[in-house]
C-alpha cells in the first residue's frame, strides 16, 4: 500500500515537473525564434504574437487573457475534464513567456527567417509534445477543438486546422507580407511533426502481413536468412471458404526491402500488407526504459 502511494506521488510530481519543462521550452521557442521574427505558428500563442506587435502588450499576458475565458467555457460545456493540469499549463506557459521576454529580456538567437522557423518549430514541438505526454494542456485552441468535437460541430483535427490557418493568415495581413504566413506554416508543420514523434514514436519498424499458399516456405526463409521471428495467423477466404496461413513479421525499416524480396522470390503472387510500427518491445528490438517522459 505504501509503495503504491509512493508511486502515485512520484508520478504526480513527474507530471507537473515535465509540464513545467515543456511550457518553458515552448516559451523559449517564442522568445528566441518566433516572436522576434514575426512568425505566428497558429493558435493562441500565434495570435498573441500578432497582438503584441499591434498593441505592445506582453505575449504571456495576452495568452492568459484569451485562455481564462476559454477554460471557463470548456468547464461549462464539457464539465470538469479540464482539471488542474490545464490551469497549470496555461499559467506556466504565460509566466515563462513573459519572464524570459520582459523580465530577463533574453535576446533572440537569430534574425534569419529560415533558421527561426525551423528551430522555433522544433523547440515548440518538443515542449508541446512533452506536455501532451504527461496528459497536460496549455489551453487555447485545444479547448475550442474539444468543444466543437463534443457537440459534433467539427472534428478536432479540422478545428485545429481552421484556427491555425486563420491565425497564420492574419499574421501575413498584419505584418504586410505573405512570406510571414509561409514561414508560419513551416514552423507549424515542423512543430506538429515533432509532437507526433514524441507521442507516437519515430515509426522505425515495419509490420508485414504476408498471405501466401507457400507460407511455410516463406516463414522458414525469413527465420534462416533474416534471423527474425514470425507469427503464423489463421485466416479464411470469404468466397472460397478455404483456410489461409498469414505470416506476421516485424522488421526494421532497413530490412523491409529484403523481406519483400524474399517473399516475392518464393511466391510472386504473395499478398503483402506493410504498415508502420511506432514501438516494438522484446527480443531483437528495444527494451522499455524504466524512466520516460
Amino acid at each position: 500500500m505504501k509503495k503504491r502511494i509512493k508511486n502515485i506521488i512520484k508520478e504526480f510530481a513527474l507530471d507537473y515537473f515535465f509540464i513545467l519543462v515543456g511550457c518553458a521550452l515552448m516559451a523559449l521557442s517564442l522568445v528566441l525564434f518566433l516572436s522576434p521574427n514575426k512568425i505566428a505558428a497558429g493558435g493562441v500563442s500565434g495570435l498573441s504574437i500578432v497582438l503584441h506587435y499591434l498593441f505592445k502588450i506582453p505575449i504571456g499576458i495576452t495568452m492568459l487573457v484569451f485562455n481564462v475565458p476559454l477554460f471557463v467555457l470548456g468547464v461549462h460545456k464539457l464539465g470538469k475534464r479540464f482539471g488542474v493540469k490545464t490551469i497549470f499549463g496555461m499559467c506556466s506557459f504565460s509566466f515563462f513567456t513573459d519572464f524570459f521576454d520582459v523580465v530577463l529580456k533574453i535576446k533572440p538567437f537569430t534574425n534569419d527567417m529560415v533558421l527561426a522557423s525551423i528551430y522555433g518549430g522544433i523547440l515548440l514541438g518538443i515542449g508541446l509534445g512533452i506536455v501532451f505526454r504527461r496528459k497536460g494542456s496549455t489551453g487555447g485552441s485545444d479547448i475550442i477543438a474539444q468543444i466543437f468535437s463534443h457537440h459534433n460541430i467539427m472534428s478536432a483535427g479540422n478545428t485545429f486546422m481552421m484556427i491555425d490557418f486563420f491565425v497564420i493568415s492574419i499574421a501575413g495581413l498584419v505584418f504586410q507580407g505573405i512570406e510571414y504566413s509561409l514561414w508560419g506554416f513551416i514552423a507549424l508543420y515542423i512543430s506538429s511533426k515533432i509532437v507526433d514523434v514524441l507521442i507516437e514514436g519515430l515509426g522505425y519498424a515495419k509490420a508485414s502481413y504476408i498471405i501466401s499458399d507457400k507460407a511455410d516456405e516463406i516463414k522458414d526463409t525469413i527465420i534462416k536468412e533474416m534471423n527474425r521471428g514470425v507469427t503464423i495467423l489463421k485466416g479464411e477466404g470469404p468466397y472460397t471458404k478455404t483456410g489461409k496461413k498469414i505470416i506476421l513479421c516485424i522488421v526494421t525499416r532497413r530490412e523491409i526491402n529484403k523481406l519483400s524480396r524474399l517473399a516475392k522470390e518464393i511466391d510472386p503472387s504473395a499478398f503483402m500488407i506493410i504498415s508502420d510500427v511506432y514501438e516494438v518491445l522484446g527480443k531483437g528490438f528495444k527494451r522499455r526504459a524504466e524512466f520516460k517522459i
